[in-house]
């Protein structure tokens, strides 16, 4: 029970393994030693990595030497939830009564299964367009309206490369978390369909992907097509820094005007060119919108990471990491971290609270992921694919994604990572059944 923190015999001391790193992870340093100046009941003590490395030491530990609370991102859900070692924090949601009407739809579904809410969303990001204003007023184009669909970015690229106003229209990436693997999820999450069997894995256990149907070919060819007219460019996997993608913007010699890239690095990005080191655009060039997609379909699958309470047997311990969860998702502290890092808060409250009211009051572009949240039509198709390997798969269908965008035959390329992916989810399914 949640009320089980009154029985504690001193201060709870816990753990927290988490993935936020450089700047992001300071920020949570700062979110938890406020937690620990307010109360003496409970004492955080951080322990940071990057998702892979996390999620990997978690896999590999025994229950013994697993944290009190760790922070996973949202591809992990089926894999955490196989190891039968966490307590659903539905549990305490249900037993402490607490009011999720503030919280996104979208965020909550992300960490659900079969009716269970498995982990508490805290970080939330979501796919964006950024363009270089400039180019779009050079070449005719209305800064304040950027494409919705498919069509428009078409339309689009096509008056930027035929005006002269830049080299490409826009770049594209085969990236197995940007445009390999996650923008493909987004793509069918925007055109209303289940990306793998079991309704995306939410109701029944997944055995299959279905991206190689008529609508993964369709989207796969208009990229392929926007290659071969001369209207995108192709950055590769966009691994290393990546920002590959959004260089392309500053580029000198063959910019493009538009890229996707996460909402999470508007931020960074606007702190880069307000360095002035690319003069040739500067941060109020920078335009914001949401991902075009099929039809001009609004929303966005979420990204970032949850919280998940690791079950210690102790209900002391997990009514501690509750009040803690309750403390990182209050109206408060989800707009100091959105207002810090550049996520989108897991509440819509927060947009009223300071200092996040102030950010967007001032920064109108800040607002863009969040509206593309709260605009996710309801289903289970908006919560996007719940599998095991799913980490891998991402990485299947990136090899994929980048022998199309160079050129190879795209339903042979689709139906070859299919092929690869099934394999890899029959042998998860086959371990973890």
């Amino acid at each position: 029970p949640t009320s089980a923190l009154a029985d504690a015999a001193g201060t709870v001391e816990l753990t927290f393994w988490h993935g936020m790193t450089g700047p992001l992870g300071e920020e949570l340093d700062s979110l938890a030693a406020a937690y620990n100046a307010s109360q003496d009941a409970v004492k955080v003590n951080l322990i940071s990595g990057s998702y892979e490395e996390t999620y990997d030491k978690y896999l590999n530990s025994s229950q013994s030497s697993r944290p009190d609370m760790v922070q996973l991102p949202e591809y992990t859900v089926q894999g955490i939830v196989d190891t039968e070692s966490v307590v659903p924090v539905g549990k305490c949601i249900d037993d402490a009564g607490f009011d999720l009407s503030h919280f996104l739809p979208v965020a909550l579904g992300a960490y659900q299964t079969q009716g269970v809410q498995w982990s508490m969303p805290f970080n939330v990001s979501n796919p964006v367009l950024f363009f270089n204003k400039k180019v779009f007023e050079a070449a005719g184009l209305d800064p304040a309206s950027p494409p919705q669909s498919l069509e428009d970015l078409r339309a689009y690229a096509q008056q930027i490369v035929d005006s002269g106003a830049a080299k490409y229209g826009i770049a594209l990436d085969s990236g197995f978390d940007s445009g390999g693997g996650w923008y493909i999820e987004q793509w069918f999450a925007k055109a209303e369909e289940f990306y793998v069997d079991g309704d995306n894995g939410r109701t029944n256990r997944a055995t299959k992907v279905l991206y190689d149907n008529d609508t993964g070919v369709e989207l796969l060819t208009f990229l392929q097509d926007m290659i071969n007219d001369g209207l995108a460019v192709n950055v590769g996997d966009n691994s290393g820094t990546g920002y590959d993608n959004l260089l392309k913007l500053a580029d000198e010699q063959q910019p493009a005007a538009m890229t996707i890239a996460t909402s999470a690095s508007l931020g960074p990005v606007l702190d880069v060119l307000g360095s002035g080191q690319f003069p040739q655009i500067t941060g109020d060039d920078v335009g914001v919108g949401p991902m075009p997609g099929p039809g001009g379909a609004p929303g966005a699958l979420i990204g970032g990471a949850s919280l998940w309470i690791v079950d210690k047997d102790d209900p002391v311990k997990a009514a501690a990491v509750w009040d803690f969860i309750t403390f990182l998702v209050s109206a408060e502290s989800q707009s100091e971290w959105a207002a810090a890092t550049g996520y989108v808060p897991v509440r819509d409250d927060a947009a009223d609270v300071e200092p996040y009211a102030t950010t967007l009051a001032n920064d109108p572009r800040f607002a863009v992921a969040l509206a593309q949240l709260e605009a996710s039509p309801e289903g289970l198709t908006s919560a996007g694919p719940v599998v095991g390997p799913l980490r891998e798969m991402r990485s299947v269908l990136a090899v994929a994604v980048a022998a199309i965008l160079d050129g190879a035959d795209v339903k042979a390329s689709l139906d070859d990572a299919a092929e690869q992916a099934n394999n890899l989810i029959a042998d998860y399914n086959a371990r973890n059944s």
